[in-house]
């Protein structure tokens, strides 16, 4: 029970440190008060009512305000979150150059192959099961 909690929660601080430095952006466009589009990972579509170009002619012209308008909602995840190896004391220190000459004596393998089924012989095959059966593996 104590393997499996501890399993679980070590999950669960490396998502929750995966999403606190995430970043992203969501992208909105309004067309008045109502939400037309909005999109994670490139620009919102707009709805097609912006304001057109002015004519040619000064005395055509009139004056609109655009009813649309584009937000963008950005989220910054944390940057600094590298630890400085200069700021160690030597206690620190120590421990670290331990636990990495444990963790690579670890996966020693043994010095001789040890196959403990050498001595025995394989049992007598009388008939051939798969084949009388006609059963197969592919």
């Amino acid at each position: 029970m104590k393997k499996v909690f501890f399993k679980i929660s070590s999950f669960v601080m490396a998502v929750i440190v995966l999403l606190s430095t995430f970043s992203f952006a969501v992208d909105q466009h309004y067309c008045g008060d109502i939400l037309v589009d909005y999109s994670l990972f490139g620009h919102a579509e707009s709805c097609g009512m912006e304001v057109q170009e002015t004519a040619e002619l000064p005395e055509c012209n009139l004056v609109k305000t655009d009813c649309c308008n584009d937000e963008v909602l950005t989220v910054d995840g944390q940057n600094d979150l590298k630890v400085s190896f200069e700021k160690l004391s030597f206690e620190q220190q120590q421990f670290v150059a331990s636990f990495n000459y444990t963790y690579l004596n670890l996966y020693e393998g043994l010095p001789e192959n040890i196959v403990p089924f050498s001595d025995y012989p394989p049992p007598v095959l009388v008939k051939d099961i798969q084949i009388l059966d006609q059963i197969f593996l592919i």
